[in-house]
C-alpha cells in the first residue's frame, strides 16, 4: 500500500516537472510537492544531493532489540505499529518513526529515564526495509531494485535494462524524498554526459531514490507516421 501511494505521488510530481521542463533544465534542479503544502524554496534543495550517506530512519513494521547493559530485565524486541507508535516494557507506548538509530536511542534513554537512573540502552536492528531505488520510464526492466553499495544514476540505469530506443537520455529525472511533504527533482544530462565520457557528475543514489526515464520526442510522434516518414525524421533530430 505504501508503495502505491508513493508512486502515485511519483507520478504527479513528473507530469508537474515534465510542464516545465525547459525552466528545469535551464536551473538543473527544482522541489516539487507531493502534497497541497505551501511552496519550498528551491536553494534547499542542493544539501538533499550532497549527503551522500543518509542515516536509516525507523518506520512502520520494523523490528530491533532493545537491550539494557545494567537493567536486563527489560531487554525486550519491539515492532513499529501502523502509527508509528512502539509499546515498551514498564514505559508504554512511544512515538519513534521517522527516528534514525542514534535519535531512536536518545529517545528511549529519555522514556525510561523516569524510572531507571541514567539507563545504558544500545538498539538492535532486526527486521527493516532494505535500501532500495526505482527505475522507471523508458527502461528495459522497469521496477523496484536493492540498493547494494555505492550505485550511481548510470549504473541503476544499467541494472533496470539500460535504454531503450524510445528514452530521452538527455533528461534523465531523479527523484529523491526532502521530507514528507515534499520531494526534490534533478534533470541529469546523461547524454552529454556519455559523448564526453566523463560521468564525474554521474550522482549516487540515496535509498529510496527514484530514476525516471521519460520519452524522447520521436517516440511521442512515432504512431503519427509511416515507417519511412519516420526513419527519415530520426536521421535529422
Amino acid at each position: 500500500m505504501q508503495n502505491k501511494r508513493t508512486n502515485s505521488m511519483v507520478l504527479i510530481a513528473v507530469l508537474a516537472l515534465l510542464s516545465q521542463i525547459g525552466w528545469a533544465q535551464q536551473n538543473g534542479n527544482a522541489i516539487v510537492s507531493s502534497s497541497n503544502a505551501s511552496p519550498k524554496p528551491a536553494d534547499s534543495q542542493p544539501e538533499s544531493f550532497r549527503n551522500r550517506y543518509p542515516r536509516y530512519k525507523i518506520r512502520s513494521g520494523d523490528v530491533f532489540d532493545v537491550n539494557f547493559e545494567l537493567s536486563p530485565e527489560f531487554n525486550q524486541s519491539v515492532s513499529v505499529q501502523p502509527d508509528g507508535f512502539i509499546t515498551l516494557r514498564g514505559v508504554g507506548d512511544v512515538h519513534v518513526a521517522g527516528e534514525t538509530v542514534p535519535e531512536l536511542t536518545a529517545t528511549l534513554r529519555s522514556a525510561y529515564s523516569q524510572i531507571l537512573h541514567e539507563p545504558l540502552i544500545s538498539i538492535t536492528l532486526k527486521d527493516f526495509e532494505k535500501p532500495y531505488f526505482v527505475a522507471d520510464g523508458q527502461v528495459g526492466r522497469p521496477g523496484k531494485y536493492d540498493l547494494r553499495g555505492d550505485t550511481t544514476l548510470t549504473e541503476a540505469i544499467a541494472m533496470a535494462g539500460g535504454f531503450l530506443d524510445s528514452s530521452k537520455h538527455s533528461q534523465v529525472l531523479l527523484f529523491r524524498r526532502v521530507d514528507e511533504q515534499w520531494m526534490s527533482a534533478k534533470v541529469i544530462d546523461v547524454k552529454k554526459m556519455e559523448s564526453k565520457k566523463n560521468l564525474s557528475e554521474d550522482p549516487l543514489l540515496h535509498p529510496g531514490d527514484m530514476v525516471f526515464v521519460p520519452k524522447n520526442r520521436v517516440s511521442k510522434l512515432k504512431p503519427l507516421f509511416p515507417s519511412a516518414s519516420l526513419g527519415a525524421m530520426t536521421k535529422t533530430y
